[in-house]
């Protein structure tokens, strides 16, 4: 029983030294021992730093559409403003003397009365001086209440009036000045017309007579219609 054991034992031992040998020639001890010292948490990846973001700029042209590529681009127009009373000492607005009307009722001047008028004004028109560009013309309703427009001769501003929207300065027959703002697209007087018509009691029928004494500046003569009471 005894030599059978230790027949086993030395077979048991035999295979063991083999297995050993074997290990040894295929370095298995060596790596197992590496993997047991390798920690089992790997080591976390190194963030690098982001990017810097590229951005890219190109010139691009903007297309326009076919029905405009052709036409001028808009024209941006400056507006224009009358000075504050005040700021200049010759823009005072002072009521001229005169009569004295009631333009509430908007009172219409009879075609005689208007006729008259017109024509005192030609006279005095026709005895002005000639190198002073002039022209008459007769009030209407829309010029004196309401609106407060006033229409300029297309070809009278075409000839002598600047191209671009300025501050006319209308002088009264006292030497009043009065500011207003020209319009050249619309060849007429706008702020500062109304100003002008209220403090000379205009009325309908009444004729001016505006003779341009510098590039920006009117002296206007009145002839009134008279009115009937």
């Amino acid at each position: 029983m005894v030599a059978k054991q230790s027949k086993y034992e030395q077979i048991r031992l035999s295979r063991m030294e083999e297995n050993k040998k074997r290990m040894e020639a295929l370095n298995l001890p060596l790596l197992s021992q590496s993997l047991r010292t390798t920690s089992p948490n790997p080591s976390p990846m190194k963030q690098s730093a982001p990017r810097p973001r590229v951005v890219k700029k190109e010139v691009v042209v903007v297309r326009r559409s076919s029905r405009v590529a052709n036409k001028p681009s808009p024209v941006v127009v400056d507006r224009v403003m009358i000075p504050r009373r005040g700021m200049y000492g010759s823009f005072v607005c002072r009521v001229s003397s005169g009569r004295s009307r009631d333009l509430s009722n908007r009172v219409y001047a009879s075609d005689e009365a208007r006729a008259e008028a017109l024509e005192k004004a030609e006279n005095l028109h026709a005895n002005l001086e000639t190198h002073y560009p002039s022209f008459v013309k007769s009030m209407l309703i829309s010029h004196v209440t309401g609106g407060f427009w006033l229409g300029l001769p297309k070809s009278f501003c075409k000839m002598n009036l600047p191209k671009r929207d300025e501050v006319m300065t209308l002088i009264d027959e006292e030497g009043n000045e009065h500011p207003t703002i020209y319009l050249p697209r619309k060849t007429g007087l706008s702020g500062g017309w109304k100003g002008f018509a209220v403090n000379h009691n205009l009325a309908d029928g009444d004729a001016l007579i505006f003779q341009l004494i510098r590039p920006t500046a009117f002296k206007v003569y009145i002839t009134r219609a008279k009115v009937n009471i």
